[in-house]
């Protein structure tokens, strides 16, 4: 008798084969891919590190792209306009000029929504005449004391182009428009040969009950804070500081047992809001253990201890950067230094610095020499 496989002997061996074969693409595919977890408060600015990454690793947008951005944009301006408006009533603050009143009710005319093609004139006038106004410009001062998108004066000081008929959003007005995000978006890049699986997540407290689904086979966490609302209360729970909530979650994410292997890195973001805020709003206002003044690398480096001293693990180390998420440069090396970007020759990255020391403060470079020697040991 031969002693030969009987044929269903013989598609089972193909079946384990074949289930063998795909196990071993399946943990390849796992050891190139990375899954990056975008977690922090709301407005922390999570949303802003994915445009920015768009913008670094796929070329940026297209056309159509930016168009679509469009009635964000309107929207954002003229409800960061109303806002304003709003909160000099309860503030009691007057306009300096009351011809300007005219203005005020085509502001308050409009919808929640802009939708077309381009901002309507008047509304593009009503609100170039009422930035200009004295009372407006206090109002806006006060901004800590009421809710208002980041962005607001830089869309303002924008408005005779964004008002043009024939206007297109470059690529700051992208990073800056906001959108609140609710559940959970996924983006992929492809960087070299690893593939980054990015999960942005909502912010605000009614969101992060919808975390959990994200926290499987997490490779890194980064964690943003947006370090300029120091002196602000939260959107949703007017009774909380904005930094204090930032503290306590980093605090539960940081010492989570689902994540006692993972990849910390922590981005104290909005570095330049900050840096203006400190000399009119002291910090010690709302830190009472706060010494440093009004001097920035102080202040920067209080911060930092704060989150980095809320680490209970002895072998868990912090990754942190100071960050402008919408600063490209600075973006661009920061993400490089943290995929450990062997595709960048180190006097790029020194370039990279140079430009970006032109703008910034002295304490910031030297906590990016930091980095960047961490980083050409690595290439």
């Amino acid at each position: 008798m031969g002693c030969g496989m009987s044929t269903e002997e013989k598609e089972g061996k193909q079946r384990n084969e074949e289930i063998e074969n795909q196990l071993k693409k399946d943990r390849m595919m796992q050891r190139n891919e990375i899954k990056m977890l975008l977690l922090g408060a709301g407005e922390s600015g999570k949303s802003t590190i994915l445009k920015q990454m768009k913008l670094i690793h796929e070329g940026g947008y297209s056309r159509d792209e930016c168009e679509s951005f469009k009635e964000i944009i309107f929207s954002n301006t003229v409800q960061s306009m109303r806002v304003i408006l709003e909160a000099m009533e309860s503030l009691e603050l007057p306009l300096d000029d009351t011809r300007a009143e005219y203005h005020v009710q085509t502001i308050f005319m409009q919808p929640t929504q802009i939708e077309g093609e381009s901002l309507p004139p008047e509304v593009g006038n009503a609100i170039k005449t009422l930035w200009a106004d004295r009372g407006v410009q206090e109002c806006f001062r006060r901004s800590r004391e009421y809710q208002l998108n980041d962005s607001a004066k830089y869309y303002f000081d924008s408005i005779d182009r964004i008002a043009q008929a024939e206007y297109l959003p470059n690529d700051q007005d992208v990073l800056r428009s906001r959108v609140k995000t609710t559940g959970i978006t996924e983006t992929t890049f492809i960087i070299g040969d690893l593939t980054y699986r990015m999960f942005d997540v909502g912010g605000q407290r009614s969101e992060r009950k919808k975390w959990i689904h994200c926290f499987e086979n997490v490779t890194t966490i980064l964690f943003l804070v947006a370090i300029s609302e120091y002196d602000q209360l939260l959107f949703e729970d007017e009774t909380v500081n904005r930094m204090q909530e930032a503290l306590t979650l980093f605090d539960s994410i940081c010492n989570s047992r689902w994540f006692i292997k993972t990849s910390i890195i922590l981005f104290l973001n909005k570095i330049d809001r900050f840096r203006e805020k400190l000399p009119i709003s002291p910090m010690k206002n709302y830190f009472g253990d706060y010494e440093g003044g009004e001097d920035y690398t102080a202040a920067c480096d209080y911060i930092l201890n704060r989150f980095v001293s809320l680490n209970q693990s002895e072998t868990k180390q912090i990754y942190t950067h100071f960050t402008c998420a919408t600063d490209t440069t600075q973006i661009r090396f920061v993400m490089a230094a943290v995929n450990g970007d062997t595709t960048l020759q180190p006097w790029t990255v020194l370039l990279m610095l140079t430009l970006y020391t032109r703008h910034h403060h002295p304490g910031e470079s030297a906590r990016m020499w930091t980095d960047i020697i961490s980083y050409l040991t690595k290439v």
